[in-house]
């Protein structure tokens, strides 16, 4: 009888140890997920290609406007430039509504969002949803692709 409540103490602290451990690993990737956006968001508003590149693993998908694009490196990413575009709608910077995370695994989180472009007054001009898949590559995290209703 002590054997069998033993084996059931033991077996209920292996059972919640997987717990907590699964649930602390699926809380660290989902904050590097996070982190990952967020550096994206500052890079970007900072109008940084290089920086903005750096936070994409490759190659880096887009679906936008009804079409498809792909980049197989950040040095192309690097030399697109998009800002000039943004800003002459009055674009100054944009920041996240909210993050609402779908999918978790060990090298990929799918998150889906909702950002809000705004004018130098930070008055807003237009709201998007978005899917972002981030994907952990050779030990880095990044935006491996991303869907959005923006053009």
């Amino acid at each position: 009888m002590i054997n069998l409540k033993k084996h059931i103490i033991f077996s209920l602290f292996l059972f919640l140890s997987f717990l907590i451990s699964t649930s602390t690993n699926e809380e660290i990737i989902i904050e590097e997920a996070m982190l990952t956006l967020d550096r994206y968001m500052e890079s970007f508003n900072a109008q940084d290609m290089k920086s903005w590149a750096e936070t994409l693993n490759y190659p880096h998908v887009r679906f936008a406007g009804g079409s498809v694009a792909v980049w197989d490196n950040k040095e192309d990413y690097a030399n697109e430039d998009i800002f000039e575009m943004l800003k002459s709608t009055g674009w100054h910077h944009s920041a996240w509504l909210s993050r609402e995370v779908n999918l978790v695994s060990e090298r990929k989180v799918h998150i889906s969002t909702v950002f809000q472009r705004y004018d130098k007054n930070n008055q807003p001009i237009k709201k998007y949803q978005s899917l972002y898949v981030v994907t952990k590559e050779n030990g880095n995290w990044g935006v491996k692709a991303r869907s959005s209703l923006a053009p």
